[in-house]
């Protein structure tokens, strides 16, 4: 028998948020989950989604720490601003001892607490709470997941980036003197739900932009789980005209010629047995169509005719692997579950 876990939400309102309500509604081992909002005026969640009435009929309480630390839950996930997780996570640590917490803001990505101050202009996190941090990346770090007490959920990019690099990187295979191109493209919830100008209707329909360029935060998370320096690549981010989902395009030069079947190969060895990451067959490659909705990483490659240039596609949700089934993937790897529970 598999021990239920009870948890708490803090953050429901937020694209993020949402699915992971979803998730935990639906997951054969929670036994309950509460929802902690600002809005005083929410007593279940229905008064916030009604599309959930008859099966979302979880409690939403007002937020506290006090309330989160004493309800009993062993597990607290933080689908919150940056701002509030450097607060609410040493603030729930020091109340209640046995609390672990799955964080789904950028507050708690880095070994580094002055790499957040730096990239994300706000003070750096508890050090003694990103000491007990693990970056929840499983693929990488499963082994770590049961014993952490904090879990910095990965941002959206870089999951896709890291899982479509990190083969590559491992073996080796890299020209690194060329540099690295990545190439990402968002749907427009990688923005969050407040209202911006940019990511109104009218602004983002039949349109295609680029942004942040040189200066995206989640470049130092890519060059942490990669080994790389920042000036190694080149990572550019867009804006689709979608609602979700994230197309990763990587163009590598190899240090020697390759075949495609090799390549193949190494990208299956590299992700046996993770279950969440789907190798596509030689010559094909993924569409976001295949991932929305999911919690799969779907990647696919081409080699051009001298074996030397290799691109590499790398594709998610958003919302599902790169944000709220990843933090389900995490809870699993914390409490021992099947890795995939709750998630197909």
């Amino acid at each position: 028998m598999i021990d239920p876990s009870r948890v708490a939400v803090v953050g429901v309102t937020g694209y993020a948020g949402y699915e992971l309500a979803r998730l935990l509604l639906r997951h054969p081992h929670i036994e309950k989950t509460t929802f902690y909002v600002r809005d005083a005026q929410a007593h279940c969640l229905t008064d916030l989604f009604p599309q959930l009435r008859g099966w979302g009929d979880a409690p939403c309480k007002p937020l506290s720490v006090e309330a989160i630390a004493s309800s009993g839950a062993e597990v607290a996930f933080l689908s919150t601003p940056h701002e509030a997780s450097l607060e609410l996570v040493p603030a729930l640590l020091a109340a209640n001892p046995s609390l672990r917490i799955v964080d789904l803001s950028g507050a708690f990505r880095f070994r580094d607490a002055r790499t957040f101050a730096e990239w994300y202009k706000l003070p750096a996190p508890d050090a003694k709470a990103l000491a007990r941090t693990v970056y929840g990346l499983p693929e990488l770090y499963a082994d770590k997941l049961p014993n952490a007490r904090v879990v910095g959920n990965p941002g959206c990019y870089p999951t896709s980036v890291i899982l479509g690099l990190k083969p590559l990187v491992e073996a080796g295979w890299i020209d690194m003197s060329r540099g690295i191109v990545a190439d990402c493209k968002s749907g427009v919830t990688g923005a969050g739900k407040e209202p911006r100008r940019d990511t109104h209707f009218v602004e983002v329909n039949e349109n295609f932009r680029a942004y942040n360029l040189f200066s995206h935060r989640h470049t130092p998370e890519v060059s942490e789980h990669l080994g790389l320096a920042n000036e190694d690549f080149v990572f550019t981010t867009h804006l689709l005209p979608v609602e979700r989902g994230i197309l990763s395009t990587l163009y590598v030069w190899l240090g020697g010629a390759r075949k495609l079947d090799e390549v193949e190969t190494l990208f299956r060895k590299f992700y046996a047995g993770k279950p969440m990451v789907r190798i596509m067959p030689a010559g094909k490659l993924p569409e976001l169509q295949f991932v929305t909705h999911t919690n799969f990483c779907d990647v696919g490659f081409a080699l051009d005719s001298t074996g030397e240039r290799l691109v590499v596609v790398s594709c998610l949700d958003n919302l599902g692997k790169g944000a709220a089934g990843q933090a389900v993937q995490n809870l699993n790897g914390m409490r021992g579950y099947p890795e995939t529970a709750g998630l197909l």
